[in-house]
């Protein structure tokens, strides 16, 4: 290893930041950790995530007692849920930036923290404004949470191979936490109370502190000399860019509440256009910001790869398919058809069986044919899942109308976030693993809110509270279908072409890869 001494200058933010110098020890390269201490490490990660993303969906089930206990309506009860996702979304960019600064360990814990801090007082909200405030804590403890788990998984695996092979299996964690809200939330609300929902994110953080110092790598320094290898080749910390975190959080936060209050206010009124004009313009300003700032909160070339932009786009969809079953089949159920919490949860088990099932296969599919071609896979069939419930009406049979969507939909969903979840962080230097967790996670929270949302007020359309959720299964159906035909065309196979000009589906896995295949474990390492 070189000993050369590495001169670090301080950021700037591109607004007259003043430089500083110190000496720092060289970074070690991250060592691959024992298998056991890594699967424990890969256990500990995974159970986090499926619980920050089921927090989401725990809500679902739930929903109509809290409304009449609080005496909401509709759109109260679409704030309520979408409370926790939008800060969770607006923050995770700059929840990826702390993670890379200041190390992944460090910012895990700390979210953590906040996160299960926010969830006990959940648990004993006394009313609306109080349970949403609390819900908005969550959703920040979220945001500094996810991107610092991914950060610390890539140090887990630093080998490529490795951790490729660990995002196929992160993908589908989301998904399955998702579900496990929706039936755990079911068995609370039932047998004791929605309240009692907030006891799992309580211990799940409670675990998590207390094993991270045990299982999960070190994250001492934030310029490189940590084992988990946070920092920057140059071992200068990247810059906090305190403008675009701001212009970014605000703005994603804001539109996505523009888009929730359509459930109340047609898109003509001011309650909706004010918020969604302040929020795109500061989406348009942040994007300004970024290609002048030294160290920009999202790069521009960032998500320019073309497959990333698939990955991203797969894992909005698959988030808004999940989010938009939990919700208003939760509703369909118990307020159109009077079952009761925990059939409603029993509801899902299909869903979650289906979930479990294909997250297995979906790694060896991958290993086979490619992140790619796997995750268009899971758009078609999950967009005719979509469409399957776009058919529902108040006669609707659970076995003959109801089953197959909740069956072929987690199927889809599942092959998207395994396929996605790889295809979005393909390339990624160990200094931007925070930055990629923060993309990757902004893309999936935007669909359980902004994508939700927006479907809400397709539903809105209708006169008819049924047909109005058919129509937002029917428009979803499309949505997917569309997004799948999309990506067949632009990734169509390459005949006589420049490879290094077209992507293509021979290539959509990264060249290190052996062209056509995620490596295998060496049994010869250690």
């Amino acid at each position: 290893m070189d000993t050369e001494t590495a001169t670090r200058t301080a950021p700037t933010t591109g607004l007259g930041s003043k430089s500083n110098t110190s000496t720092l020890a060289p970074a070690p390269v991250p060592s691959p950790a024992p298998a056991p201490r890594a699967t424990l490490a890969f256990v500990l990660l995974g159970t986090v995530q499926a619980t920050l993303i089921s927090t989401i969906t725990i809500i679902g089930v739930p929903l109509p007692d809290i409304g009449r206990e609080f005496g909401l309506g509709s759109a109260d009860l679409v704030l309520v849920s979408a409370a926790y996702g939008l800060p969770f979304s607006g923050l995770l960019l700059f929840g990826g930036r702390l993670a890379d600064r200041y190390g992944g360990r460090r910012m895990f814990t700390t979210g953590l923290v906040v996160f299960g801090l926010a969830s006990m007082v959940a648990a004993f909200a006394p009313g609306f404004a109080v349970l949403v405030a609390v819900r908005f804590g969550q959703g920040l403890g979220a945001a500094l949470t996810a991107p610092a788990a991914m950060a610390v998984l890539r140090a887990v695996y630093p080998e490529p191979g490795a951790y490729r092979r660990a995002m196929a299996t992160w993908g589908g964690l989301s998904v399955l936490g998702a579900a496990a809200g929706n039936l755990a939330s079911g068995v609370l609300t039932t047998w004791v109370s929605w309240r009692w929902m907030f006891v799992v994110p309580v211990a799940v953080a409670v675990l998590g502190l207390l094993l991270t110092p045990r299982l999960l790598p070190a994250g001492r320094a934030p310029f490189g000399e940590a084992a988990d290898g946070t920092a920057a080749p140059s071992g200068r910390r990247p810059g906090l860019d305190p403008i675009g975190a701001i212009l970014a959080t605000v703005g994603i936060t804001v539109t996505g509440y523009g888009l929730t209050v359509t459930g109340d206010h047609s898109w003509a009124s001011a309650a909706v256009l004010v918020p969604l004009g302040v929020g795109v313009s500061l989406l348009v300003a942040f994007l300004t910001v970024e290609r002048r700032v030294t160290d920009p909160l999202l790069p521009p070339g960032f998500v320019g790869d073309p497959r990333r932009i698939l990955g991203l786009v797969g894992v909005l969809l698959a988030a808004t398919g999940t989010g938009l079953i939990s919700f208003l089949i939760s509703l369909y159920l118990q307020q159109g058809r009077d079952w009761s919490p925990l059939a409603t949860a029993g509801a899902f088990v299909p869903f979650t069986l289906a979930l479990i099932a294909t997250g297995r296969a979906a790694g060896p599919l991958i290993t086979r044919y490619g992140p790619g071609r796997v995750t268009v896979l899971g758009l078609l069939i999950g967009g005719a899942g979509l469409l399957l419930l776009a058919r529902l009406d108040d006669r609707s049979r659970y076995a003959l109308d109801l089953l197959p969507g909740l069956v072929l939909l987690p199927v889809g969903a599942a092959l998207i976030f395994a396929g996605t979840a790889v295809l979005a962080t393909r390339d990624i230097p160990v200094h931007q693993a925070g930055l990629a967790g923060g993309v990757l996670n902004t893309a999936m929270e935007l669909g359980p809110t902004v994508g939700l949302a927006a479907l809400m007020s397709v539903a809105a359309t209708r006169g008819d509270v049924i047909v109005g959720y058919a129509w937002a299964f029917g428009t979803a159906g499309a949505v997917f279908l569309v997004a799948a035909l999309a990506a067949l065309a632009a990734f169509r196979p390459a005949r006589g072409r420049d490879h290094d000009r077209a992507p293509d589906w021979d290539h959509d896995r990264a060249p290190d890869w052996d062209h056509d295949h995620i490596p295998e474990p060496d049994p010869q390492r250690t």
